[in-house]
């Protein structure tokens, strides 16, 4: 449960970022975006798979570029719905969710599974202060979705 608050969190923090940086997609508060983000979730798992499903010769011919197209109307129909959160046109939508998605990844490559955050620290394990006899990095396997 811990898991899905903290993906919640971050995707609220890509819609809050896409608005900062992108002109036609506009949030009236963290409130919100916090709503967005978890009716974009709602609609991502529960009609998304469906236009996917409906769309998929579309899909197939346009080597599934076609997906952004669905992305985008996604995040329209949540801007629909959300008072405060705003998408100017269609176009704005498709950056919007392109921006959206790489953000949330990027973000969500640092929490695993369960909510915790991560990384790999790329620090030279040589003892001494002069880093430049050492360029190894010494990870190990912690389980079975990341290493340390």
């Amino acid at each position: 449960m811990n898991g899905i608050f903290i993906r919640w969190l971050t995707s609220t923090g890509a819609i809050i970022l896409t608005s900062y940086l992108l002109n036609g997609i506009h949030i009236d508060g963290f409130f919100a975006a916090f709503l967005a983000a978890a009716l974009l979730g709602i609609l991502n798992a529960l009609v998304r798979p469906i236009a996917l499903l409906i769309t998929l010769p579309i899909n197939i011919l346009t080597l599934g570029f076609f997906t952004f197209v669905i992305n985008a109307l996604m995040l329209q129909m949540a801007s629909g719905v959300i008072s405060g959160f705003e998408i100017d046109g269609f176009a704005s939508a498709v950056l919007g969710s392109l921006m959206i998605s790489a953000i949330s990844w990027l973000l969500n490559s640092f929490v695993d599974r369960r909510g915790a955050g991560h990384y790999i620290d790329l620090r030279h394990k040589t003892g001494h202060s002069d880093t430049t006899r050492n360029h190894t990095i010494d990870l190990k396997r912690k389980g079975d979705d990341h290493w340390e």
